[in-house]
């Protein structure tokens, strides 16, 4: 009998906190790296340290998972893309945080929140920490570069909102390969991730007002003569 979706099943639980606390480890890290630029080399080192040790427990599990499907390391990628995406894309993997959010939301095997609630907070945690990293990683690429107009974090985080929100005022975008690079998977994860929001929202409001119609005495619809 084949017992490898149960180990799988198994090693994911036991690495669902460890790879959570090294989501909150690897942001602290990065965080701390760029907006503390006065930071003493021994400081910087530690950063680096954190961030490396926290990627290094990311591609355990990605090693482990990959080992335990029994399949080829190509066939597993293209089995499971996004998470080697996050393995590759450090922008990403802080989401590991939304993931235990859910599994604290559940007792015995029962969500606490509706579905659509669920969706919409789960998303809304998404675009904050992807908003939050992606404002880092604008800042750390842009400060300093020539002609840049994301000067300080606050400029990069309203750039970032804006992007997220997919208005586009203008006023500050990045110059950098790395800035641009960042601001087109924040422009797709935006439309995507408020998307979402919207749709559980739309859903949950024709649900709610089917049920009230449902409940009304025949003839007693708005708009019956």
């Amino acid at each position: 009998m084949n017992d490898r979706p149960r180990k799988q099943e198994r090693w994911e639980r036991r690495a669902e906190l460890p790879l959570a606390v090294a989501s909150v480890a690897f942001l602290a890290g990065y965080t701390v790296r760029i907006l503390a630029r006065g930071l003493p080399p021994g400081g910087r080192g530690l950063c680096l340290a954190v961030i490396f040790a926290a990627w290094a427990v990311f591609a355990v599990d990605y090693a482990v998972r990959l080992r335990l499907s029994g399949l080829g390391p190509l066939r597993f990628v293209r089995v499971h893309p996004l998470d080697t995406v996050v393995l590759m894309l450090p922008l990403l993997r802080p989401l590991r945080m939304v993931r235990l959010y859910e599994r604290v939301q559940r007792r015995h095997d029962k969500p606490r929140l509706t579905l659509y609630a669920r969706v919409m907070v789960y998303a809304g945690l998404t675009v904050a920490l992807l908003g939050f990293a992606g404002a880092l990683t604008v800042y750390d690429h842009e400060y300093g570069a020539p002609g840049a107009t994301v000067r300080t974090f606050g400029d990069a985080v309203w750039w970032t909102c804006a992007t997220l929100a997919t208005v586009g005022y203008g006023d500050v975008a990045p110059v950098t390969p790395v800035g641009r690079m960042t601001a087109v998977g924040l422009m797709a994860c935006g439309l995507a991730l408020l998307g979402a929001v919207t749709g559980s929202f739309s859903s949950w409001l024709i649900q709610t007002f089917a049920r009230e119609d449902e409940k009304r005495p025949p003839g007693d619809s708005p708009g019956a003569s």
